[in-house]
Protein backbone atom coordinates (compact mmCIF):
# COMPACT_ATOMS: atom_id res chain seq x y z
CA UNK A 1 0.00 0.00 0.00
CA UNK A 2 1.57 3.33 -0.54
CA UNK A 3 1.24 6.28 1.57
CA UNK A 4 2.67 9.65 1.47
CA UNK A 5 2.65 10.42 5.56
CA UNK A 6 6.37 10.18 5.25
CA UNK A 7 6.70 13.19 2.95
CA UNK A 8 5.09 15.73 5.79
CA UNK A 9 6.19 14.10 9.40
CA UNK A 10 9.51 13.38 10.49
CA UNK A 11 8.68 10.08 11.38
CA UNK A 12 5.80 7.20 11.28
CA UNK A 13 7.21 4.94 13.65
CA UNK A 14 6.84 5.57 17.62
CA UNK A 15 7.54 3.28 20.92
CA UNK A 16 4.71 4.65 23.01
CA UNK A 17 2.17 7.64 23.23
CA UNK A 18 5.27 9.85 24.99
CA UNK A 19 7.50 9.33 22.24
CA UNK A 20 4.88 10.33 19.50
CA UNK A 21 3.87 13.05 21.67
CA UNK A 22 7.35 14.29 22.61
CA UNK A 23 8.90 13.82 19.20
CA UNK A 24 5.81 14.12 16.04
CA UNK A 25 6.91 16.84 13.68
CA UNK A 26 4.82 17.87 10.70
CA UNK A 27 7.42 18.52 8.11
CA UNK A 28 4.75 20.36 4.75
CA UNK A 29 7.15 22.37 2.76
CA UNK A 30 5.87 26.12 2.52
CA UNK A 31 4.73 25.90 -0.70
CA UNK A 32 2.74 22.55 0.01
CA UNK A 33 -0.58 22.44 -2.39
CA UNK A 34 -2.69 19.47 -1.69
CA UNK A 35 -3.85 19.36 -5.12
CA UNK A 36 -0.56 18.82 -6.94
CA UNK A 37 1.83 17.26 -3.89
CA UNK A 38 -1.03 14.77 -2.85
CA UNK A 39 -3.51 14.19 -5.39
CA UNK A 40 -1.36 14.57 -8.18
CA UNK A 41 1.34 12.74 -6.51
CA UNK A 42 -0.70 9.90 -6.22
CA UNK A 43 -1.97 9.58 -9.48
CA UNK A 44 1.86 9.62 -10.49
CA UNK A 45 2.75 6.57 -8.17
CA UNK A 46 -0.38 4.49 -8.25
CA UNK A 47 -2.91 5.86 -10.94
CA UNK A 48 -4.99 2.89 -9.47
CA UNK A 49 -5.27 4.15 -6.25
CA UNK A 50 -8.76 4.83 -5.01
CA UNK A 51 -9.41 8.48 -4.27
CA UNK A 52 -13.53 8.74 -3.06
CA UNK A 53 -16.39 6.71 -3.10
CA UNK A 54 -19.46 8.79 -3.63
CA UNK A 55 -23.10 6.89 -3.20
CA UNK A 56 -26.29 8.07 -2.61
CA UNK A 57 -29.63 6.09 -2.85
CA UNK A 58 -29.51 5.41 -6.80
CA UNK A 59 -26.11 6.11 -7.77
CA UNK A 60 -22.61 4.97 -6.93
CA UNK A 61 -19.63 6.52 -8.68
CA UNK A 62 -15.62 5.42 -7.64
CA UNK A 63 -12.72 7.78 -8.29
CA UNK A 64 -9.18 7.06 -8.60
CA UNK A 65 -6.71 9.43 -8.26
CA UNK A 66 -5.70 9.56 -11.65
CA UNK A 67 -9.33 10.38 -12.28
CA UNK A 68 -8.88 12.94 -9.62
CA UNK A 69 -6.30 14.60 -11.16
CA UNK A 70 -7.63 14.83 -14.49
CA UNK A 71 -11.04 15.89 -13.64
CA UNK A 72 -9.59 18.44 -11.11
CA UNK A 73 -7.33 19.31 -13.85
CA UNK A 74 -10.28 20.37 -16.35
CA UNK A 75 -11.96 22.23 -13.30
CA UNK A 76 -8.71 23.80 -12.42
CA UNK A 77 -8.92 24.98 -15.92
CA UNK A 78 -12.30 26.18 -16.50
CA UNK A 79 -12.13 28.05 -13.31
CA UNK A 80 -9.33 29.66 -14.61
CA UNK A 81 -11.10 30.55 -18.50
CA UNK A 82 -13.84 32.25 -16.35
CA UNK A 83 -10.90 34.77 -14.74
CA UNK A 84 -10.77 33.28 -11.70
CA UNK A 85 -7.17 32.76 -10.26
CA UNK A 86 -5.01 32.79 -7.28
CA UNK A 87 -6.52 34.25 -4.03
CA UNK A 88 -9.75 34.58 -5.66
CA UNK A 89 -12.65 33.58 -3.50
CA UNK A 90 -15.20 30.67 -4.55
CA UNK A 91 -18.70 29.76 -2.88
CA UNK A 92 -18.94 26.01 -3.53
CA UNK A 93 -22.74 25.08 -2.83
CA UNK A 94 -22.78 21.47 -3.52
CA UNK A 95 -24.61 19.24 -1.18
CA UNK A 96 -22.76 15.98 -0.57
CA UNK A 97 -21.88 15.81 -4.24
CA UNK A 98 -18.40 14.23 -5.80
CA UNK A 99 -18.49 17.20 -7.26
CA UNK A 100 -17.31 19.33 -4.38
CA UNK A 101 -14.26 17.34 -4.26
CA UNK A 102 -13.13 17.77 -8.05
CA UNK A 103 -13.73 22.35 -7.05
CA UNK A 104 -12.02 21.58 -4.05
CA UNK A 105 -9.23 19.78 -4.92
CA UNK A 106 -9.77 22.51 -8.51
CA UNK A 107 -9.33 25.73 -6.46
CA UNK A 108 -6.46 24.29 -4.45
CA UNK A 109 -4.27 23.82 -7.75
CA UNK A 110 -5.10 27.39 -8.88
CA UNK A 111 -4.13 28.79 -5.32
CA UNK A 112 -7.84 30.21 -5.06
CA UNK A 113 -10.08 29.96 -1.60
CA UNK A 114 -12.98 27.73 -1.58
CA UNK A 115 -15.93 28.75 0.86
CA UNK A 116 -17.98 25.40 1.47
CA UNK A 117 -21.80 26.15 2.12
CA UNK A 118 -24.34 24.67 2.81
CA UNK A 119 -27.30 24.59 0.49
CA UNK A 120 -29.69 25.63 3.53
CA UNK A 121 -28.15 29.36 3.38
CA UNK A 122 -30.77 32.12 3.25
CA UNK A 123 -30.57 35.37 1.04
CA UNK A 124 -29.39 37.23 4.04
CA UNK A 125 -26.79 34.59 4.39
CA UNK A 126 -25.23 34.16 1.00
CA UNK A 127 -25.03 38.85 0.77
CA UNK A 128 -22.94 38.28 3.61
CA UNK A 129 -20.81 35.38 2.71
CA UNK A 130 -20.11 37.30 -0.90
CA UNK A 131 -20.08 40.75 0.49
CA UNK A 132 -17.13 39.60 3.19
CA UNK A 133 -15.31 37.40 1.75
CA UNK A 134 -15.55 39.33 -2.12
CA UNK A 135 -16.63 36.01 -3.64
CA UNK A 136 -15.81 36.09 -7.49
CA UNK A 137 -17.63 32.69 -8.35
CA UNK A 138 -20.51 30.68 -6.83
CA UNK A 139 -21.09 27.27 -8.16
CA UNK A 140 -24.22 25.40 -6.75
CA UNK A 141 -26.36 22.75 -7.09
CA UNK A 142 -29.63 23.74 -8.36
CA UNK A 143 -31.78 24.12 -5.31
CA UNK A 144 -35.51 25.42 -5.76
CA UNK A 145 -34.40 28.65 -3.74
CA UNK A 146 -30.72 28.92 -3.70
CA UNK A 147 -30.98 29.74 -7.52
CA UNK A 148 -32.97 32.66 -7.36
CA UNK A 149 -31.22 33.88 -4.25
CA UNK A 150 -27.71 33.65 -5.81
CA UNK A 151 -29.50 35.42 -8.52
CA UNK A 152 -30.78 37.82 -6.72
CA UNK A 153 -27.36 38.70 -4.30
CA UNK A 154 -25.74 39.06 -8.08
CA UNK A 155 -28.12 42.14 -8.85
Amino acid sequence: MTSLIGNFVNRVDFKSYKDFYDNFEFTVPKDFNFGFDVVDEYARIDPEKLALIWCDDNEKKVFTFLDMKKLSNKAANLFKSQGIKKGDAVLLTLKNRYEFWICMTALHKIGAIAIPTTHMVKLHDIVYRVENASVKMVVSVEEDQLIPDYEACEK
